[in-house]
């Protein structure tokens, strides 16, 4: 039987059937402003808040400031605490980004992602990640590499990758193809407002449930809502991708 690795997100390991299987490779995809990010930091989170395994965050966006304060604003209030405890370990644009070469970057964090005090990784985003290749086929090798690295060293990851396009099926990328699993963050208009869905489209080795749930984001992180698959969007049915309780279709690979 494999091994769960829970994000502790309320809704989201019952859509999983568990959780995410222990050392696999998650690709999280969105339009700006869907969550991808306040998923990542929940997932470290509670990581350490409710299951005792340490984080790695690795952002080529922000600065460890920036992660602090989006973290204390939506609730997470010992993540300084877990960051000063070690517990929790940021490297940021100013260190990813600073020799500008890959091989040097992953030089400069192996050490930690090799340390067995840490159990959890979010890279956010791949979007950034790829600059520093110059074509697709670099891109894939480095990924590949990465992705191999991230298992040998026993961590469970989350790979954020932002998205242009609002529904998730024109937008096929190779990351896809060589994460274990695609979970899509989708947010369409509703009027003045918007609502937010979460879809779980593949995960391998385990069976999911892939409708689409309705989610949002409160005090404390991310909420799925398993009950409410389908639910209105602009005044029509959500659509459902697949079967609804996937056991097969959209899990063993």
């Amino acid at each position: 039987m494999p091994e769960f690795v829970k994000t502790g997100v309320e809704g989201l390991d019952s859509i999983l059937n568990g959780g995410i299987i222990e050392n696999a490779a998650v690709l999280v995809s969105g339009n700006p402003g869907t969550g991808k990010s306040l998923l990542g930091l929940q997932f470290l989170y509670n990581g350490v808040d409710m299951f005792d395994e340490g984080g790695i965050y690795l952002t080529f966006e922000e600065t460890k400031d920036d992660i602090s304060q989006a973290a204390e604003s939506i609730g997470f209030e010992k993540w300084d605490e877990f960051i000063e405890e070690g517990r929790i370990k940021i490297y940021d644009k100013r260190t990813l980004l600073r020799s500008g070469d890959f091989s040097d970057t992953l030089d400069t964090i192996l050490d930690d992602l090799q340390d067995t005090q840490y159990d959890r990784l979010v890279l956010d985003s791949l979007t950034m990640f790829q600059l520093f290749f110059e074509d697709e086929k670099e891109q894939r090798q480095y990924l590949l590499k990465f992705i191999d690295i991230l298992k040998d060293s026993g961590l469970t990851s989350i790979l954020t990758m932002e998205q242009s396009a609002v529904f998730p099926e024109t937008e096929i990328g190779l990351e896809n193809f060589l994460t274990d699993g695609n979970i899509y963050l989708i947010q369409s208009p509703a009027g003045s407002t918007s609502n937010r869905y979460v879809w779980v489209a593949k995960m391998r080795k385990q069976a999911i449930k892939n409708s689409m749930f309705p989610l949002e984001i409160e005090e404390g992180g991310l909420k799925v809502y398993e009950q409410a698959a389908g639910f209105s969007m602009v005044g029509e049915s959500a659509p459902m991708f697949g079967d609804g309780d996937a056991g097969g279709g959209g899990g063993l690979e």
